[in-house]
C-alpha cells in the first residue's frame, strides 16, 4: 500500500524532458507566443508540456502547453511580498509554514490568478488574497 502511494505521487511530480522529446507542435507553440524565451529547460506535469526560462535558476517564467500544442498557463515569477496581504495570514493559519515562492499566473482566458508554494504544493488565491484551491 505505501508503495503504491510514493509511485502514485511520484507519477504526479514533474520530470525533467530533452528538448528532443518535447513534440513540434509545442515548441512551435512557445516560440510564437513567446519569442524572448531562450534557454528553456523542459518538464512534463500532468500530461502537459512546461518550458521554463529567465532568471538566474532559469523559472522566471513557466508556459504550459498540451502535447497538441495549446497554450494553458504562464507562472511569471513575483517576489513573495508582492503577494495579497491576505495570503500569508491565511497559510500560516491553515499551514503553518512559509511560503517558498509565489507567482502570478494567466491562463489561456486571461484569468489572473496567484499561487504560494509551500511543502511542494501550490495554493492558488485570487488577486484579493481568497484562497481558491490547492493545485
Amino acid at each position: 500500500m505505501a508503495m503504491t502511494l510514493i509511485c502514485a505521487t511520484l507519477a504526479l511530480m514533474a520530470q525533467d524532458v530533452k528538448p528532443k522529446d518535447v513534440p513540434a507542435k509545442v515548441k512551435a507553440a512557445l516560440a510564437k507566443k513567446y519569442q524572448a524565451a531562450t534557454k528553456v529547460n523542459w518538464e512534463k506535469e500532468k500530461g502537459n508540456y512546461e518550458a521554463n526560462w529567465g532568471g538566474k535558476l532559469g523559472e522566471d517564467n513557466s508556459a504550459v502547453f498540451t502535447p497538441a500544442g495549446e497554450f494553458v498557463e504562464i507562472v511569471n515569477a513575483i517576489p513573495i511580498n508582492a503577494l495579497s496581504k491576505a495570503v500569508a495570514p491565511y497559510i500560516n493559519e491553515h499551514y503553518k509554514t512559509l511560503i517558498k515562492e509565489a507567482g502570478k499566473v494567466t491562463d489561456a482566458k486571461g484569468t489572473l490568478t496567484y499561487e504560494a508554494e509551500i511543502k511542494g504544493k501550490d495554493l492558488i488565491f485570487d488577486e484579493n488574497g481568497k484562497f481558491l484551491k490547492v493545485d
